[in-house]
């Protein structure tokens, strides 16, 4: 049976002389493995098809699915956003590609959410179209809000009385935790400002330097992988941490 879907392209591979296996986010089924015959081919039809399948790329898709197979095909595929910056600007594309390694590192099963694949078009998009300030802030927003998505959303608020995030257990708490996974201050209540923002226009107001924004990534990439196991070393992140003014 053929279904119509969106879909995030996560990560392309060889397959063959001529062909790919690319792992795709998809609106319908969650992450999903496609085999794409002849698009490395050198003919004048299979010209260029292979870029449609560059990680971060957003795709209308006509699909076969069998939820038996490991391996599903594509009937049809189409652009169902063209980027106009992200492809061109380092900063923008570098943001890009951490999100897309943050998804294969966090992505662990093919049930599909969604509200995620929302999450994940919506921020690439914003990502393209979006000022300096934006740029700097989305990829602390979408690890925090990606968490949320998952099912581990920091509980609590940052107030007086609970001025601590205890990353370990992923709450606001009154008092310094016995381990070394916490944040406090202007950490903490910068954290709680990003985790309730509901648009992400909101986002050019909140102005951070360079070391706060590196401090807060490195924070939230230690609350990831304390809460996804397996979760491993991501290539991009240190990238990040030198482009981000």
């Amino acid at each position: 049976m053929v279904h119509a879907t969106k879909g995030v392209v996560l990560r392309t591979v060889k397959y063959g002389d001529t062909s790919i296996i690319t792992s795709i986010y998809t609106e319908l089924f969650g992450i999903q493995q496609y085999i794409v015959k002849g698009v490395r081919q050198s003919s004048k039809t299979s010209a260029g098809k292979a870029s449609y399948f560059q990680p971060g790329a957003i795709l209308e898709l006509e699909v076969y699915h069998n939820e038996l197979k490991a391996l599903q095909f594509i009937k049809e595929y189409r652009w169902a956003y063209l980027y106009e910056q992200v492809l061109f600007d380092v900063v923008k594309n570098t943001v890009a590609m951490y999100i897309i390694e943050l998804l294969q590192h966090s992505l662990k099963q093919p049930e599909a959410n969604p509200e995620l694949f929302y999450l994940i078009e919506d921020t690439l998009k914003q990502l393209d179209k979006g000022s300096a300030t934006l740029t700097g802030n989305l990829p602390l927003y979408f690890t925090m809000h990606l968490a949320s998505e998952l099912g581990f959303q920091l509980q609590g608020d940052y107030s007086a009385a609970t001025p601590i995030i205890d990353l370990q257990e992923g709450m606001f708490v009154a008092d310094k935790p016995s381990h070394p996974y916490y944040l406090e201050g202007m950490l903490a209540q910068t954290t709680s400002t990003i985790t309730n923002l509901s648009f992400y226009n909101e986002l050019e107001h909140i102005q951070l330097n360079q070391q706060t924004r590196r401090n807060l990534l490195e924070a939230f990439q230690l609350f990831l992988s304390l809460h996804i196991s397996g979760f491993g070393q991501m290539k991009s992140y240190k990238i990040l941490q030198e482009v981000l003014a």
